[in-house]
């Protein structure tokens, strides 16, 4: 029954709004004393777990390779090369970015792109400087930042459950089975093709209505 102190560690830690590392780690540690580990055992824990899963830190690495391109003028040239195209839109440049994150990511190429790697260099500027086109000077930035990032979301999220390998194709065979629904992942991954259109077409909508409020804006 103690090993469940953690719990309430974590409950009061959120709760009283501390650091939630520091929560995770105090309650990490209430756990293993309880559960009768010494604090080196819990030491050693943590450091296993983290080595099991280190890949998770290649962001890391990945960071300050963009902050390197962005200080070097990376944003600038993005919003250089949009100006140059006359009929790109901020709903046309999203549209595409949308379909080309549900196609990667329907073939398992998550990672390949996401907020910190194409949105907060490349795409979010580009739609602004799209933006400042369409309306002659005040791009709505936060609107169009927004919009991007929530692209990307959309992109990626009804992307993935059509490559069958995922862990959200896994996670619902599991609960399925559970309920004594016997179902292939291929079947799973199949009906997530229309969801994902339909995803691409209401995403693809609120986008095109963008376009018009900004054109709006500029007569």
């Amino acid at each position: 029954m103690l090993v469940l102190a953690g719990i309430a560690v974590i409950a009061l830690g959120f709760l009283l709004r501390f650091n939630p590392l520091l929560v995770v780690a105090v309650s990490a540690l209430v756990t293993g004393l309880a559960a009768g580990l010494d604090p080196v055992a819990v030491l050693a824990a943590f450091g296993r777990a983290f080595n099991d899963s280190r890949y998770v830190t290649v962001i890391y690495i990945v960071l300050p390779v963009i902050g390197l391109l962005e200080r070097y003028g990376l944003q600038r040239r993005a919003r250089e090369l949009i100006a140059r195209l006359k009929r790109a839109t901020t709903g046309r440049l999203l549209i595409g970015y949308m379909l080309f994150r549900q196609l990667t990511a329907a073939v398992g190429l998550n990672s390949i792109a996401g907020p910190a790697q194409t949105v907060r260099p490349l795409i979010a500027p580009m739609a602004q400087a799209a933006a400042e086109l369409q309306t002659g000077g005040d791009g709505e930035s936060e609107r169009v930042k927004a919009m991007a990032a929530a692209t990307d979301n959309v992109g990626l999220f009804f992307g993935e459950d059509i490559f069958i390998a995922i862990g959200s194709i896994l996670l619902m065979k599991g609960v399925l089975e559970n309920y004594g629904i016997d179902i292939e992942p291929f079947h799973l991954s199949l009906w997530a093709i229309p969801t994902a259109i339909a995803a691409a077409i209401v995403h693809g909508t609120r986008l095109l209505l963008l376009d018009r409020s900004l054109k709006r804006k500029r007569a």
